[in-house]
């Protein structure tokens, strides 16, 4: 059951797509005091959700603000990532789910202040919260219902589930080339190149550099030929150049956010001064939206929108601000306050709040002029949102990949995202484990961590254990950031060893993909905390860094260095899969219970539950070529055991096509029985009876 109480005028964000009235009464379990709303939490309820956020996958004892924010940090001190994920579920005797559709500044204090006390603070009131029950009280009906609530998550081509290889710092053709002729000679398989903004003309967005990028489109199709996609970065910001057309039109139609006094706003990002489109305009959003056609006339296929919460480096208004009182402060004597006030200066040109609330909106479709800090989480969701709109119109019948940075629940129907510039900490490891399945309460499934770590220099066992975990994420790519250590697998010392897992990844994907399809077109989650499926066991609901992937797999990363196995919990019988890569998968029946279990670098472990089964596929050099007509079960029947295969071209949009589905029955003394419209060879390679 949902409820929807208004306060205010909320401002109409569109993440929910299901019509639901008003209630009349009062807001349950909340009491409002001053501008917040309060709760006392059972003593050890759980609660979780948010998203994109910090710390583990119970959200109890910190205080987290929904407030998109560039900081690639992400320290257990942090409040706010890219995202604003306003979804909560509060557990307890009786659990429910609360949606917060507020696109300002919101503050969750989930027993930060006081240890039982869940304190919702937004800047405003003019907002609509919505409060799921259900008869159940499990968290899965609660997230499918919501779910339900905000509409089908995005569906990308099935290539952007093969392995994708990005740096900043690809500068040219001849650097592309090289990365791939490279991965190809250490034959390790490759689906995607991702360009940075190098490959644009002076940073400027719909461009491509002539002395860089002579022949894109031949660079392209170059490249599809080893079944490679180019997949290049779009930012927010515009270059205000006099002869850049994107800059000229946007001027001319009045499409760039505005200062208060009807001027076009200038923040600087990448390309130095630039404007901002009105992602909240229609006409704007879709005038931007059409300027992907000018790549994909080029043969692109998939991009990545970056810098949209939009980050800022500063405005020009501040920069001058800021020259003045430096200039002002020349020949002084600089005590330690006025050294520290001296570099607070230059500290806080970037992203300042104040930037925020200097320029506007204009909604349209009778709405009023709109301050942009009021509605600040809705830009990166509308400038995607911008793209898929887009390619409905450009290429109706064709999957175009999509992820972003910054997002708001509504986003999930247009593109995927990433989880933002990370480091090469094992710390964020781990966080990006801990995140997935908040990520897929809220409906972002395509979603995936930098592996290895953006920033800093990465290390060849984190590179592995990163990899490791990223086998089993939909999106996988490996990304860093220029002036780190290059972290191409094929530049380590056991390239062969990487290799090895990366090939892992396309045994896998029959499994990976149709859990994929079947949770998006479900309304589903794919990624589950082990509390989820078992809420009965007392120990499940302490674990966090163990995940059930789908109906079949519980998945037990390594997140420490020099660790040479861990410790898991089996919540029932699980059968443990131990491999170094797709010729070699050792299962051992264990039982519930807690075990410590050897992990050597080299190889990762995985659970198959009881009563269920993992098919896999023969490796490929990408996902073009992978076959899956021919596949082998590792199965742990009860008695017998039954998977629906989700299969399509991975191309079109005939999503509910009966065709694509196909059933695979196993049982006790490992008889094996398909049934399906397309043809396959199904046989056992591992069965536990």
């Amino acid at each position: 059951m949902i409820r929807k109480y208004t306060f205010g005028n909320p401002f109409p964000t569109e993440a929910v797509v299901k019509e639901i009235p008003a209630s009349e009464g009062a807001l349950p379990y909340f009491t409002r005091e001053g501008d917040s709303l309060v709760l006392t939490m059972e003593e050890g309820a759980p609660v979780y959700g948010l998203g994109e956020q910090v710390r583990g996958i119970n959200k109890r004892g910190w205080s987290y603000t929904s407030n998109c924010s560039d900081d690639p940090h992400h320290l257990e001190t942090t409040h706010s990532l890219y995202g604003a994920h306003n979804f909560l579920m509060i557990g307890g005797s009786h659990p429910f789910g609360l949606f917060i559709d507020y696109p300002g500044y919101l503050t969750f204090d989930i027993g930060y202040t006081q240890k039982d006390t869940l304190r919702i603070t937004p800047t405003d009131w003019d907002l609509d919260i919505y409060v799921i029950e259900e008869e159940d009280r499990r968290f899965l009906s609660i997230v499918h219902t919501f779910r339900q609530m905000i509409g089908r998550s995005y569906i990308p081509p099935k290539w952007a589930f093969g392995y994708g290889q990005s740096r900043w710092g690809y500068r040219n053709e001849a650097d592309v080339r090289e990365v791939a002729a490279k991965y190809k000679e250490a034959g390790i398989p490759l689906d995607a190149i991702y360009m940075d903004i190098d490959y644009m003309e002076r940073y400027e967005d719909f461009t491509v550099s002539a002395e860089k990028f002579p022949d894109l489109p031949g660079l392209a199709a170059d490249m599809k030929k080893e079944g490679i996609h180019l997949v290049p970065i779009i930012d927010a910001g515009v270059k205000i150049e006099e002869g850049y057309s994107v800059y000229e039109e946007g001027v001319e139609k009045g499409y760039f956010c505005k200062e208060e006094d009807g001027t076009d706003f200038v923040g600087a990002v990448w390309p130095g001064r630039a404007h901002f489109p009105d992602m909240l305009n229609p006409a704007a959003r879709r005038w931007f939206g059409l300027k992907y056609r000018f790549l994909l006339d080029q043969g692109i296929d998939g991009f990545w929108n970056d810098m949209n919460e939009p980050a800022i480096f500063y405005s020009e208004k501040r920069l001058n601000k800021v020259f003045d009182e430096v200039a002002s402060m020349k020949g002084q004597n600089l005590d330690l306050d006025k050294n520290n006030h001296l570099l607070g200066l230059v500290n806080t040109l970037a992203n300042n709040p104040e930037d925020y609330q200097s320029f506007y909106h204009e909604p349209g479709n009778g709405l009023p002029r709109i301050r942009h800090d009021k509605v600040h989480n809705l830009y990166g969701y509308n400038m995607t949102r911008a793209a898929g709109e887009a390619f409905e119109e450009l290429e109706p019948d064709k999957r175009i990949l999509m992820f972003s940075r910054s997002s708001y629940i509504g986003m999930h129907r247009y593109g995927g995202i990433w989880q933002g510039d990370n480091l090469s900490w094992w710390s964020h490891l781990l966080m990006n484990v801990k995140m997935m399945p908040s990520l897929s309460m809220c409906g972002f499934l395509y979603t995936g961590a930098d592996l290895a770590g953006f920033g800093a220099d990465t290390t060849e066992d984190l590179v592995m254990r990163w990899l490791q975990f990223g086998i089993f994420t939909p999106l996988m790519r490996n990304h860093s950031a220029m002036g780190t250590r290059m972290q191409e697998a094929y530049r380590f010392s056991n390239a062969e060893a990487l290799g090895r897992i990366i090939k892992l990844r396309y045994c896998l994907l029959p499994y990976l993909y149709s859990e994929y399809m079947k949770a998006a077109l479900g309304d589903e989650m794919l990624f589950l905390p082990l509390s989820f499926a078992y809420p009965e066991d007392p120990h499940a609901a302490q674990v966090e860094d163990q995940l059930l992937l789908g109906e079949s797999l519980m998945l037990a990363p390594v997140c420490q260095q020099n660790a040479a196995g861990r410790y898991v919990y089996l919540p029932e019988d699980m059968l443990c899969v131990t491999t170094s890569g797709p010729d070699d998968f050792r299962c051992e029946k264990m039982g519930a219970g807690h075990h410590y279990v050897p992990v050597a670098e080299n190889e990762l472990i995985f659970f198959v539950r009881r009563g269920h089964l993992l098919p896999l596929a023969q490796t490929a050099r990408n996902v073009e070529k992978l076959d899956a007509s021919r596949l082998q079960l590792i199965a742990y029947p009860a008695g017998t055991c039954r998977y629906t295969l989700y299969d399509d071209d991975g191309y079109g949009k005939d999503y509910e096509n009966p065709a694509h589905l196909s059933t695979i029955d196993v049982s006790a003394d490992g008889e094996v029985r398909y049934e399906g419209s397309t043809e396959r060879t199904v046989t056992t390679c591992f069965i536990c009876s």
